[in-house]
């Protein structure tokens, strides 16, 4: 098989990181695994496997031809079979399908927003979606929208996967005091809900003056990044609440942590809880999107409901107050992010997958 990878850019988000994740997971297994960044590089580009067959086009408008053209012959050039389009870059793999009727696509869809999936119209994409040779879906309300919608009889549902082995970079020094940081990493977005962390935070200052919150993510500078910039002024928590905004050394920012949270109001399938887990980190999550399908029980992590603040404060309060318990459920946590969430299981599945599908030719 010969397939690449496409996404809109290396910004440090979920779809990006999972685009590098296939395209490095499937350079170990396939004849040819290529990238494709349609719009814009970023941090991520320091994480593609040098196996990896790697293209920028510097796409600057939403119909760019001169983009479309040099993927063209980027693909004829390699005799690529499929096309793995990741979230909106399905459009110009539409658009370069017309003009190379043979090459397929496979469409990945990371929405975020998973909690009401009534409201989500996408004419582009419908239109599209008849072009795909099918659909992977990061959880399973996505999956039933993608079939209720989308115009493809191949829809199927692959959770995303942590790498094997964390790329090496230079080490990111921590704020705080050593053995006593929580870290939550997410972009900063609504729907990420850092609020209830600061109010935590501020809630916790005074039992816990020891203790640090440590955010990691993408800082759009926004209304909603002022607001909670103003937030941590208003509440006087600069000694307590530390943003370090996107960095390809995450890793070493986790193994220097003891908590990890996420306070997220809507999420798909959370690459930052399987990112904990592999760190071996208790953490507190709010039950949204899949997370209960990676923390399945109280021996794996401690699930709380979606902006309540007293269990989530309590939650991390108990991680604090008892090591042990946390060193058991951050250690089962672990063992189940290998058995399932692994890249070498769910890439086995998705090469069956696309064996399986009776219009794709190797």
């Amino acid at each position: 098989m010969r397939i690449v990878q496409i996404i809109d850019s290396l910004e440090a988000g979920g779809a990006e990181r999972m685009a590098v994740n296939y395209a490095n997971a499937l350079s170990k297994e396939i004849e040819f695994s290529g990238l494709v960044v349609s719009r814009k590089e970023g941090l991520l580009l320091n994480q593609i496997d040098k196996k990896v067959s790697y293209l920028f086009l510097n796409k600057k408008t939403k119909i760019d031809f001169k983009a479309v053209f040099k993927l063209r012959q980027y693909l004829k050039n390699n005799n690529v079979d499929a096309i793995h389009a990741h979230s909106s870059s399905f459009f110009i793999a539409v658009l370069v399908k017309l003009t190379l009727p043979k090459i397929k696509i496979i469409w990945h869809d990371h929405y975020g927003i998973s909690q009401d999936l009534s409201s989500r119209k996408n004419v582009s994409l419908k239109l599209g979606s008849f072009f795909f040779m099918g659909i992977i879906s990061v959880n399973s309300a996505l999956k039933e929208w993608a079939k209720s919608y989308l115009w493809s009889s191949n829809i199927t549902y692959f959770p995303n996967f942590v790498i094997d082995s964390s790329v090496s970079g230079e080490k990111i020094n921590l704020n705080g005091f050593e053995g006593k940081r929580i870290i939550c990493v997410a972009n900063l977005r609504a729907q990420k809900n850092h609020d209830l962390v600061l109010d935590a935070a501020n809630l916790m200052k005074n039992k816990f003056p020891d203790w640090s919150f440590h955010l990691f993510g993408k800082d759009f500078q926004d209304s909603y990044s002022d607001r909670l910039k103003k937030k941590i002024d208003d509440l006087k928590l600069h000694d307590t609440v530390f943003f370090y905004g996107t960095t390809d050394t995450v890793g070493s920012a986790l193994k220097q942590c003891q908590i990890a949270v996420l306070p997220s109001i809507s999420e798909g399938l959370p690459l930052a809880i399987l990112e904990y887990g592999m760190y071996k980190l208790p953490v507190v999550a709010t039950n949204v999107g899949e997370v209960s399908k990676i923390i399945t029980s109280d021996n794996e992590g401690i699930i709380v409901e979606s902006n309540d603040l007293n269990s989530f404060v309590n939650a991390i309060e108990k991680l604090i107050n008892d090591q042990n318990y946390g060193d058991r459920i951050a250690l089962a946590l672990h063992h189940n992010v290998q058995l399932k969430f692994s890249e070498s299981t769910i890439i086995k599945e998705y090469l069956l997958w696309l064996k399986s599908l009776t219009t794709f030719t190797a």
